[in-house]
């Protein structure tokens, strides 16, 4: 995100925290579709990603009410949201992953890779999402965050609430756990 960006984000910000609607809506139409996005493409399902989005916004406003909120860094504060409440819908689901038809849908509903252009074995698609629901949160977010949003790395700090160096050892330690949680399926042929 670029400097200017950032400036006209404190800028609704502060209208927002004086109750502004057009800024409030400003924001929701800036950030609401990559939430969107964010969140289908971990739940699989766009019912709960739009409940995610919903829900995100909520808590943000209820923070506002309340005194709190971010001070800066909006759109990071806004994914710190959305990403603890899809933390807490695995948590509550027993992590279960999503079927890999209602990823696949979810996906295409949110802009990502048409289904043709995934991998050519649905099952090891499934494994893989699989792989990934069952990875601790930390170590589930920062591989979405890297390599399906393609954040920076000093974006997925800002949002996680952690250094750049921490970042990048927790996503080499992801990476890891997740190569082990893959084959670990592979070899017990789940999906």
């Amino acid at each position: 995100m670029g400097r200017a960006q950032q400036d006209e984000d404190a800028r609704l910000l502060e209208r927002v925290r004086q109750w502004d609607s057009e800024a409030w809506t400003a924001l929701y139409q800036r950030y609401s579709p990559e939430l969107y996005r964010f969140a289908a493409r971990q739940l699989g399902d766009a019912g709960l990603a739009e409940e995610c989005v919903a829900e995100t916004f909520a808590r943000f406003l209820y923070a506002l009410r309340n005194g709190g909120g971010p001070r800066q860094h909006v759109r990071a504060y806004l994914y710190r949201i959305a990403q603890n409440w899809i933390n807490d819908h695995y948590r509550q689901n027993r992590r279960r992953a999503p079927a890999a038809e209602d990823a696949e849908r979810a996906a295409h509903l949110a802009g990502g890779p048409r289904p043709e252009d995934w991998f050519t074995d649905q099952e090891q698609t499934a494994r893989l999402r699989q792989a990934l629901a069952l990875l601790p949160d930390a170590h589930r977010t920062v591989l979405v965050l890297r390599f399906v949003e393609q954040l920076p790395h000093a974006e997925v700090a800002r949002i996680m609430g952690r250094s750049v160096a921490a970042v990048k050892v927790l996503q080499h330690r992801a990476l890891a756990n997740l190569r082990r949680t893959f084959e670990r399926l592979e070899r017990d042929g789940r999906a």
